[in-house]
């Protein structure tokens, strides 16, 4: 009976999207959002995600992100805090990334310090500078 009390962990590939920015869509401010949300277009400022995020390939972020999980199949220009972090084989980043786990495919670019920890006390702990500009939220 057990089975049946234990919540599945479901693949952030196949989380509902509750937010998207779409390819050729320009955002030029911070974005704050509840729950999981996809960029397949450019966000210039900081993101701050609850749940989880995806950088589609031909998505970019010019900011710091803050979220539980994260997979980069496009670009990032920003510092990073994450528990989960995947950088895929078409994912470049460039900055400090501050994760739990990371998952690097070949072909992916980082350039950049990095900063693991094995619990939630660096994520929690250690936040980015907080954005200075106008949060826009979702």
């Amino acid at each position: 009976m057990a089975f049946f009390s234990k919540k599945d962990n479901v693949s952030l590939d196949l989380q509902s999207i509750s937010t998207l920015i779409s390819e050729g869509c320009i955002l030029d401010g911070n974005l704050k959002a509840p729950a999981y949300a996809r960029i397949d277009g450019q966000v210039t400022g900081d993101v701050i995600i609850d749940e989880g995020l995806i950088i589609g390939e031909k998505g970019t972020i010019l900011g710091n992100v803050i979220t539980k999980e994260m997979i980069v199949y496009g670009a990032v220009n920003g510092n990073i805090q994450t528990n989960s972090l995947e950088i895929k084989a078409t994912g470049k980043v460039n900055g400090e990334i501050r994760t739990q786990t990371l998952q690097v495919e070949n072909g992916a670019v980082y350039n950049g310090s990095l900063s693991m920890t094995q619990n939630n006390k660096l994520a929690q702990s250690q936040q980015i500078a907080p954005p200075a500009q106008k949060m826009i939220e979702v």
